[in-house]
């Protein structure tokens, strides 16, 4: 299945959010960006570069600027989704068609352009690993199997399993969650892959 024909099995599964989408998604192929899917949306690039990803949460349509830190942001509709975690990556949020209006959109996409080609960026700090919780570390130490699984999977599924453990404040829900996972690690399936495996 080609790309575009991916993209528009997405917006067409959307449900409420279809108008919206494909509002956007029009809105950007009318520029010089690359259209293609990562993570399960649609992505727009710039030579190889990741400017822009749309999707469709809970509650409203969002794009969001990968380097959204750096725009000048003079409508103040960029949120930082994840303070704290997120340095560079803004969203701009839509709960409504009339919401989007195009001259203010390829405004923020041009100077985004502009920016990309200019060199300009934010680099994300290093990550800083959280300790694995204790429950995890004994389950994958008292077994070779979880542990060789745990370990072929990608960093990035590594961190997503320790900190859902992390999170977990009381000793019966870490239970509960590490109960859920030993079988997805076992499989080599990272925590979040359902929601990737929709491209």
């Amino acid at each position: 299945m080609k790309s575009d024909d991916k993209i528009e099995r997405i917006i067409e599964e959307s449900g409420r959010w279809k108008p919206m989408l494909e509002k956007l998604r029009n809105i950007l192929l009318e520029t010089e960006l690359t259209e293609e899917i990562k993570w399960g949306m649609p992505t727009y690039s710039l030579a190889g570069q990741n400017l822009i990803g749309l999707g469709h949460f809970k509650g409203y349509v969002a794009w969001w600027f990968h380097q959204g830190a750096i725009l000048d942001d003079p409508w103040k509709v960029l949120v930082n989704a994840q303070p704290g975690k997120t340095v560079a990556m803004r969203h701009w949020r839509f709960e409504s068609a009339v919401a989007i209006e195009k001259d203010k959109i390829l405004q923020y996409v041009r100077e985004g352009i502009q920016k990309n080609r200019q060199g300009k960026s934010i680099v994300n700090k290093p990550y800083d690993p959280i300790k694995i919780p204790e429950k995890l570390a004994n389950a994958l130490s008292s077994d070779k199997i979880l542990n060789m699984q745990f370990m072929k999977l990608s960093p990035g599924k590594r961190k997503e399993y320790i900190e859902y453990i992390h999170e977990a404040k009381r000793e019966s829900t870490q239970d509960q969650r590490l109960k859920k996972i030993v079988p997805l690690i076992l499989k080599g399936i990272g925590l979040n892959d359902h929601y990737r495996s929709k491209s």
